[in-house]
């Protein structure tokens, strides 16, 4: 029996379970959280409080939620495409100038194990050879629109506590407030992009497959 087989189910995806236990507990954190800010607000504007369930349907929580996700997919599905084609000497992220690489190969339908849209080829091995950026980037769309109705129902909420009038998605959208929460969540993931593309040219971590090896001259592009 090889390592692999005998290795437990949580230790072949320990690294998803961890990840997914620390967003369960970060959004748990964020709904109590917000539900509190937003009975605070109520509070302040002479409004009765509202349950916590109530609080998962109204745009606050909508509108915090999906304006980080957006951001978020947005972030991953440019870089998986901008890593296809571009590329930055030294960097641990980057396939290697001038080469091709295994990621750069076109699909074997006669691998004993390949997936199988790749045995059938035609418009599911087409669809399959995109599917990582097509998933992207129907969550950063998905995740936008939420964003933009949360955000408007938020925006309506005030202005009927401020008694003023409720506008409609076309009358928000020419506003600066629903792109504020967006650019300002762009600019951050690009600079973290950023800060993994350049800092690991000169830096290491040992043992992650984001470093390159710790003795790995500074001009060596790619993880190795």
């Amino acid at each position: 029996m090889t390592v692999r087989a005998r290795a437990t189910f949580i230790y072949r995806n320990s690294l998803s379970i961890v990840l997914i236990v620390l967003f369960l507990m970060c959004i748990a954190g964020q709904i109590v959280t917000g539900w509190h800010e937003h009975n605070n607000d109520l509070s302040e504007a002479g409004v009765k409080q509202i349950p916590l369930s109530a609080y998962l349907s109204t745009g606050h929580f909508f509108q915090t939620t999906f304006e980080n996700w957006e951001s978020e997919f947005l972030q991953m599905g440019m870089y998986v495409m901008l890593t296809i084609w571009l590329r930055q000497a030294g960097s641990s992220e980057s396939k290697k100038i001038g080469e091709k690489e295994e990621v750069d190969r076109e699909p074997d339908p006669k691998s004993k194990n390949a997936p199988w849209p790749v045995k059938k080829g035609g418009v599911a091995l087409a669809i399959y050879k995109n599917s990582l950026s097509i998933a992207f980037a129907i969550l950063f769309i998905s995740s936008f629109c939420l964003h933009a109705y949360g955000s408007l129902r938020n925006y309506n909420e005030e202005q009927l506590l401020d008694g003023k009038a409720e506008v409609t998605l076309g009358q928000f959208l020419g506003e600066s407030r629903f792109w504020f929460e967006s650019f300002q969540n762009w600019q951050s993931e690009f600079i973290a992009v950023i800060s993994i593309v350049v800092l690991s040219i000169f830096l290491r971590q040992q043992g992650s497959p984001e470093s390159k090896p710790v003795d790995a001259p500074h001009a060596e592009t790619g993880s190795g």
